[in-house]
């Protein structure tokens, strides 16, 4: 072998046992990072080390997170690996409403379970309002009451019951009119109104609205500007005053993400009430507010939109 080439053979070898060292190297370095969670697959792959600083000396994870990129999981109280049902609730649009548990009105509530809304008009009225609630409790369940304004004065322990036993109190009008048939100054006045009667007893006003009879027009949505919200099974109880046929017409029907439709002021509908509550349970359905309900399947309710089911 000449000089030349015994010069470039050198040459080689150094470069080849280096290229190893370095692979060597490199694979001690990324088993040490999975094993303390330095990298992080995915699109921003060995971007985001907790221990990882920029230039502005921010960690890059804390770097990512207030960009948005990734989302933020708290540690486990014992300084563990974050709980995957944790991650998967606080990941902004990810699987929150399909694992894991929350904790709501004073109960807990599997996000992978099936849920329904169960509402009741036109109360408050304590007999019946009471009855349900009682029944509710047994059953970890909570409901959403949209109430009358012109009336709740006049049960002011059972609305403040409401609100403490975190049940959810709708808006429907101060005097139950018919809002596609009002003005503009008429039908804020309606709900401002109802809010107002409920806030002075409960210091909240009502988030929610249900119109009268259901009835929703251009003037109505460009003048409510809280969400309101329809049904999409109606039981028909104002009509047929039979707890059988009300009971019957949820439990043929019902799925997961109804709205379901009842009164408060029959007696017929509290009785049905306390069948349906046991039997959802006993089906696995869990009975949450609408709110939560829209909530837990990853709906954000606008003001002036109409909502009948989160299906």
């Amino acid at each position: 072998m000449n000089l030349k080439k015994f010069i470039l053979f050198q040459k080689y070898r150094k470069h080849v046992v280096l290229f190893n060292l370095a692979g060597i190297l490199a694979a001690a370095a990324l088993g040490v990072a999975i094993g303390t969670g330095a990298v992080h697959f995915g699109p921003f792959a060995g971007t985001y080390g907790p221990s990882s600083t920029g230039d502005d000396g921010v960690p890059g994870l804390e770097r990512a997170v207030k960009s948005g990129k990734v989302a933020k999981v708290s540690p486990m109280p014992d300084g563990g690996a974050p709980n995957p049902d944790q991650a998967a609730a606080q990941e902004p649009g990810g699987p929150a409403a399909q694992s894991g548990t929350v904790s709501s009105g004073g109960r807990t509530i599997d996000l992978s379970k099936p849920m329904v809304a169960l509402t009741f008009d036109d109360g408050p009225y304590a007999p019946v309002g009471n009855q349900i609630m009682d029944c509710a409790e047994q059953y970890g369940g909570r409901v959403t009451f949209f109430v009358v304004g012109s009336r709740v004065n006049t049960y002011r322990a059972e609305i403040q019951r409401m609100a403490d036993d975190g049940h959810e109190i709708g808006n429907h009008s101060m005097d139950h009119k018919i809002l596609t048939k009002l003005g503009a100054p008429e039908i804020r006045a309606q709900i401002d109104r109802c809010s107002g009667a409920v806030k002075d007893i409960t210091g909240q006003d009502t988030a929610l609205v249900r119109t009268p009879g259901g009835g929703v027009n251009d003037t109505v949505r460009a003048n409510i500007s809280q969400p309101i919200i329809l049904w999409n099974i109606d039981t028909l109880d104002w009509k047929t005053r039979n707890a059988d046929q009300t009971v019957q017409k949820v439990l043929s029907q019902v799925k997961d993400g109804d709205i379901v439709l009842m009164h408060e002021i029959y007696s017929q509908s509290g009785e049905a009430a306390v069948r349906i509550i046991p039997e959802l349970a006993r089906r696995g359905f869990q009975m949450v507010t609408v709110s939560e309900l829209a909530k837990y399947k990853g709906i954000t309710l606008e003001g002036g939109k109409t909502y009948s089911s989160f299906r």
